[in-house]
Formats: structure tokens, C-alpha cells, sequence
């Protein structure tokens, strides 16, 4: 029985360690991930596996979502569903954010981002794998 990663308000090692096997199967599978990360929500209290790729917008989100569904069936465990995944467009307002205040390129980084400001506007928390959008 597949066991899922329970997604709330703390991040885990295993939450952090699925998210650098994603983004590698993602890029072995040459979706265009410009930006990962995991962002925590606090009006939610929740974390969000957040995934940046171009021409979101102009393609449509089932586009994409379908591409990233794809990926995340064909993994043997996937430890989350699609429900905990958000897409967006390089140009989003957080991804641009974000790039504000830090960049990586290709590769997978691992960076807390935590109780920051950026333009006045507070990060709780997050965790980067790659921002190069």
C-alpha cells in the first residue's frame, strides 16, 4: 500500500527528499522546471510543492498539470497527489518574488527561505530546490 507524506504546517525530511527526487524525474522527463520549491501557506497552514514553468499561462493550466501528473504516476511511491502540487507561470507575481531575493541555476539546491522580507511583503517559510526563471 502506497503511504502519502502527510502535507501540513511542518516540513519534513521526507517532504524535502521527495521534492529533490521530483524535480529530478521531472528533468529527466525535459518539462522545462525553471523555479521548485515548497511554500508554506500560514493562512492555510499548509505547504504547497510549487513548480514554475514557462508559457504556463499561454498553454493552459491542464496543459501542465497534465505533463507534472504524468511524471508523478509513473513514480513507484509518489508520496503526494496532485492536490498538494501548484504550477505556475515563471511570470507569477511569487516566482518574481522570490527572484528578488535569491537565484540558483539548474541544478538541485536545497535553501530554507525562512521569516523573510521581500518588498515589504513577509515569506514565512520556504524551502528552494531551484530558482532560475
Amino acid at each position: 500500500m502506497v503511504e502519502e507524506i502527510l502535507v501540513g504546517d511542518y516540513l519534513s525530511d521526507e517532504m524535502i527528499d521527495f521534492g529533490t527526487l521530483f524535480i529530478a524525474l521531472l528533468d529527466n522527463n525535459k518539462l522545462c522546471i525553471k523555479a521548485a520549491l515548497w511554500f508554506y501557506y500560514s493562512e492555510n497552514k499548509l505547504w504547497r510543492f510549487i513548480i514554475a514553468m514557462p508559457g504556463f499561462d499561454s498553454e493552459g493550466p491542464k496543459h501542465a498539470y497534465k505533463k507534472v501528473l504524468k511524471v508523478l504516476n509513473n513514480m513507484s511511491d509518489p508520496k503526494i497527489s496532485l492536490q498538494n502540487i501548484q504550477i505556475l507561470d515563471t511570470s507569477s507575481k511569487l516566482i518574481l518574488l522570490l527572484k528578488m531575493a535569491l537565484k540558483t541555476d539548474d541544478s538541485i539546491s536545497g535553501i530554507r527561505f525562512t521569516r523573510n522580507s521581500i518588498n515589504g511583503i513577509l515569506i514565512e517559510d520556504a524551502y528552494i530546490y531551484r530558482m532560475n526563471p
